[in-house]
């Protein structure tokens, strides 16, 4: 009779360990992944700052009646591009990163341009108004830059996790798969020049 209470005992406390494990480490699964649709939540904020912000830039520079309206053009059709691409948090691969990048990408370039094309307009240049909106774009593409970095490092620590043994079996159990990176692409390592000397 004390032999069956030793067993029972022993399985009880084998099956409390085995659940405990698995409720933590599925728990810590749903709050890395929630670090990351945080984090996500934090690039689109800053890159919806940067969005915001290109009207303004716009109008500021159409007061100048000889500005090249091609110029203006490429910026506000990127814009409409880049706020078209979005994703869903629960959608974090790779291919959807680089197409969302894509589109900002484009919308980098345009600016770069239109920055670019303000060197030949003095008085543009000077204004009050251009200048802070400079200064906003400036900061609000630094802001990327960390909130992207950011979202790597979430993304770096939920990965590594889901497949760290035995994690990886109750990842695969329970469907926590990898998410995607940011990827610099080539000549990113340049950051966009927006100051004017």
């Amino acid at each position: 009779m004390k032999k069956k209470w030793i067993i029972l005992i022993v399985v009880v406390v084998l099956l409390l360990v085995g659940y405990s494990s698995i409720k933590g480490t599925y728990n810590t699964m749903v709050l890395r992944d929630e670090g990351i649709n945080t984090s996500w939540a934090q690039v689109e904020n800053q890159y919806q700052r940067r969005v915001d912000l290109i009207p303004n830039l716009v109008n500021t520079v159409k007061g100048y009646a000889n500005f090249e309206q091609e110029t203006l053009t490429g910026v506000i059709e990127a814009r409409s591009k880049a706020t078209a691409v979005t994703i869903d948090p629960s959608n974090l691969s790779p291919e959807a990163i680089a197409n969302f990048d894509q589109a900002q990408q484009g919308l980098s370039s345009a600016l770069s341009r239109l920055l670019v094309t303000v060197e030949r307009y003095p008085d543009l240049k000077a204004s009050t108004q251009f200048q802070q909106l400079q200064v906003q774009l400036e900061g609000t593409e630094n802001r990327i830059a960390v909130e992207r970095r950011n979202f790597n490092q979430e993304v770096q620590g939920y990965n590594t996790y889901i497949r760290s043994f035995p994690k990886n079996l109750y990842a695969n159990l329970f469907g926590f798969d990898q998410k995607g990176y940011f990827q610099a692409i080539s000549g990113a390592e340049t950051a966009p020049k927006v100051t004017f000397d």
